[in-house]
C-alpha cells in the first residue's frame, strides 16, 4: 500500500517500496546467507570425520552389524555426535572415537568370518579323510 508524503513543490509524491525492490531482494539474500554461515562452517567435513564415515562405511560392508554389532553401534554414535556438536575438540574427539569403534567392528567381522571359514575348511577335511579312511578299508 503506497503511503502519502507531504507535499513539498506542488505535486505529492507517492512512496513505494517497489524502487528498493532489487536492493531489498539482495539485502534479505545477505542476511540469510550469513545467518546461516555458522552452521555451514561448522557442517564442513574434517579430515578426521571423513575417516570417521569412511571406517563406518567399510564396517558395514564387512557386516558388522551381523557379526560385532556393539562396536558398529558404537561407531554410528559417536559418528552422529561429532557430526551435531558444535564444539570442534569435541566433534574431533568424537570422530577419532567413531573411527577407532568401527575399526574395531570391522576386524572382529572379518575375524568371525575368517573363523568360520576356518571351520567350514575343517569340516571338509574331516569329510574327505573320512571317505579316504573309508575307501582304504576296502
Amino acid at each position: 500500500m503506497a503511503a502519502r508524503t507531504p507535499q513539498r513543490h506542488g505535486t505529492p509524491m507517492t512512496v513505494s517500496f517497489a524502487h528498493f525492490r532489487r536492493p531489498l531482494h539482495v539485502m534479505a539474500a545477505a542476511v540469510a546467507a550469513l545467518a546461516q554461515a555458522p552452521a555451514f562452517a561448522q557442517s564442513v567435513p574434517t579430515p578426521e570425520l571423513e575417516t570417521a564415515v569412511q571406517a563406518v562405511q567399510r564396517a558395514d560392508q564387512a557386516d558388522a552389524d551381523q557379526y560385532a554389532p556393539e562396536p558398529l553401534a558404537a561407531a554410528r554414535q559417536a559418528l552422529a555426535q561429532a557430526q551435531s556438536t558444535r564444539n570442534k575438540k569435541e566433534a574431533l574427539d568424537f570422530a577419532l572415537r567413531a573411527a577407532a569403534d568401527a575399526d574395531l567392528a570391522r576386524a572382529r567381522s572379518q575375524e568371525a568370518v575368517a573363523t568360520a571359514e576356518v571351520g567350514q575348511r575343517r569340516a571338509e577335511i574331516a569329510d574327505l579323510q573320512r571317505q579316504l579312511g573309508s575307501e582304504g578299508g576296502r
